[in-house]
């Protein structure tokens, strides 16, 4: 049995906030459906005027995410249990793909070897040497 399609549903497709397979559901009844079309298209409309509802304005501005600091400090380990569950939440319950993206690359940059880390570090020194200042 299919799961009927919500406008909560079409509003986190069209913020790309839904799992893999729930936008690919969504996506194939959308090809399928004229009126889905439509009521993705008024909401899409309704958002371009400006009308927002607060779940709308908390979901575009990512209020419940954690900041990337946050995340490198769960990373490493260096946070109290009680922020490093409701992170691990997030990320594994929530499925945050926005957060799971920062995660995965805060743990590329931790992987990279240090010599690429101080060739990076020199290039953008000397791409911004002409822009620093020196002190009186």
């Amino acid at each position: 049995m299919t799961l009927p399609i919500r406008q909560s549903d079409l509003e986190a497709y069209l913020d790309e906030a839904l799992p893999p397979d729930q936008m690919a559901r969504i996506e194939l009844a959308l090809r399928k459906d004229p009126e889905l079309v439509r009521l993705a298209a008024a909401i899409q409309s309704r958002r371009n005027n400006g009308e927002h509802s607060l779940g709308e304005i908390w979901r575009h501005g990512r209020l419940s995410c954690p900041s990337r600091e946050q995340l490198g400090s769960f990373l490493l380990g260096a946070m109290d249990d009680a922020t490093a569950d409701y992170i691990r939440f997030h990320l594994q319950e929530i499925g945050c793909r926005y957060c799971r993206a920062n995660l995965s690359d805060l743990k590329s940059q931790q992987a990279e070897q240090p010599e690429a880390v101080q060739s990076r570090r020199r290039r953008y020194f000397q791409s911004s040497a002409g822009y620093l200042r020196r002190e009186p």
